[in-house]
């Protein structure tokens, strides 16, 4: 009987109890580990009660299921990071911040065509800043975390031993979801160290909010404007105006938050985790010192250099923010042209953008790569020539379909770009390019090609009747 068998002496190795256990664990059929049968293991050198710990760990971890990567440690660790002050927002906060949005959104309506927002801005916590972004965030980091985990699988298949395989079934599977866990925790202390310095919903550049959604995080307005010396009201104005223009450029242009997600995340796919460097990291790991691999992870050691691909899908991706930002940074100008420091604040944000933070510096290590308008000048000077010739209504129907945005090249010659919506004013038609002549072609190669077809059922517009008389 089961229970007799428990009573006798195992005359069996340590090593080969341990492979016993083991397989339990990652077969997912251990309902618990026997301290008399931990002791025994002690002739392997390990402690009993560290290697316990370690094994219910990650028991948890392997019968969690599913091959996905668990994001729940991201929330965990970014929240605790976020709410360690325990801050929270006073009334005369809020009051202060709903004037400044109120004034702002007045504002902006003399200095854009883009209209208003649905829902109210508002003032929001460093904790909830975290639980409205995370999912985006997540969204950004999932190809880098699998390629980690998928490269931890790789090393486990690849190192061992063919006799050993049959013992560690399933272990790839189980260290691909320590692996994602593991990047996921640290993910989410960064961003939780990024909610500390964080100001507004549009300070990273990217839409992290859901479309509409405009809003300040008062516990680090104060960190910001502190060295600035500007009036406190003026900065709030000024943030406030940015915010809500950031957030009206995407609820109106509806397709280019997925045209800069989708670019973000072209990047990131092409992430692979340098193989030599973790097994490198592996060889010297010590579980009671996991700050290496902190650091390896926060520093980018195990990111391999940008392949030419990548430094191209980069290129696309700067100059999409540079456009995005620039025509931010014209809106909110004219919109605060009536604040004596309005200058001197768009500066300091011009390059704090540039510049960043230490945890905007950690996620671009993390994740290999910084969200940086690199032209955000040479884009703003685009946006402000095509104002002063156009006007503004036509400056701001370029994001009214994805065509009509600027390209790279029209940062380059803004001269150009206003030319050519000058001459669609006058109604004269564009210049045909290469592109027009190869739809033409296309076109006109599917026409002949029906050709025949079409003349074959004759001129009636009523089919014959196959059906015999």
């Amino acid at each position: 009987m089961a229970d007799d068998n428990l009573d006798r002496p195992d005359d069996r190795s340590p090593e080969d109890q341990f492979a016993e256990m083991l397989r339990n664990i990652l077969g997912g059929g251990a309902e618990g580990l026997d301290p008399s049968r931990l002791e025994a293991l002690s002739g392997l050198g390990v402690d009993p009660a560290m290697l316990q710990q370690m094994m219910q760990q990650m028991q948890a971890a392997f019968t969690a299921g599913g091959d996905g990567i668990d994001w729940s440690a991201a929330k965990t660790s970014a929240l605790h990071l976020a709410n360690k002050d325990g801050l929270s927002i006073t009334a005369g906060n809020r009051q202060e911040f709903d004037q400044a949005f109120s004034l702002a959104t007045l504002w902006l309506s003399e200095a854009t065509t883009i209209s208003d927002l649905p829902h109210p801005p508002r003032a929001i916590t460093r904790g909830q800043w975290v639980e409205a972004t995370l999912p985006v965030w997540q969204e950004l980091a999932e190809p880098v975390a699998d390629s980690i985990a998928g490269a931890l699988t790789a090393a486990i298949d690849e190192q061992t031993p063919e006799e050993m395989k049959g013992m560690i079934a399933g272990a790839g599977q189980f260290m691909r979801r320590i692996g994602g866990s593991l990047f996921a925790a640290q993910l989410g202390a960064v961003i939780g160290r990024l909610s500390l310095e964080v100001v507004s919903g549009g300070d990273v550049g990217i839409p992290i909010l859901p479309d509409g959604e405009a809003v300040i995080v008062p516990q680090n307005f104060a960190d910001f404007g502190r060295d600035l010396e500007v009036d406190g009201d003026q900065l709030a104005l000024y943030l406030a105006t940015r915010e809500l223009a950031h957030a009206r450029l995407f609820r109106h242009a509806r397709w280019l938050r997925l045209h800069v997600i989708s670019q973000v995340t072209e990047f990131a796919r092409g992430i692979h985790v340098d193989t030599s460097a973790l097994e490198d990291l592996a060889s010297r790991f010590d579980p009671s010192s996991p700050d290496e691999l902190r650091t390896a992870l926060e520093s980018g050691a195990l990111l391999p250099q940008r392949t030419a691909e990548q430094d191209a899908a980069l290129s696309r991706l700067e100059n999409l923010l540079a456009t995005i930002e620039g025509w931010v940074d014209v809106v909110t100008a004219d919109a605060t042209a009536r604040l004596p420091e309005a200058a001197k604040i768009a500066e300091a944000v011009r390059r704090r953008r540039a510049v960043g933070g230490p945890a905007e510096q950690a996620m671009g290590s993390l994740v290999g790569l910084e969200l940086r308008p690199r032209r955000l000048r040479e884009a703003a000077a685009m946006w402000r020539a095509v104002g002063d010739a156009v006007g503004t209504a036509d400056r701001d129907s370029l994001w009214d379909y994805p065509d009509l945005m600027p390209e790279a090249a029209d940062i380059d010659d803004p001269a150009a770009l206003v030319a050519r919506l000058q001459a669609r004013a006058r109604g004269e038609q564009p210049e045909r390019d290469a592109f027009d002549d190869a739809l033409d072609a296309l076109l006109n190669g599917a026409d002949r090609a029906e050709g025949p077809d079409s003349a074959d059922t004759g001129d009636s517009d009523t089919p014959e009747d196959p059906r015999p008389v």
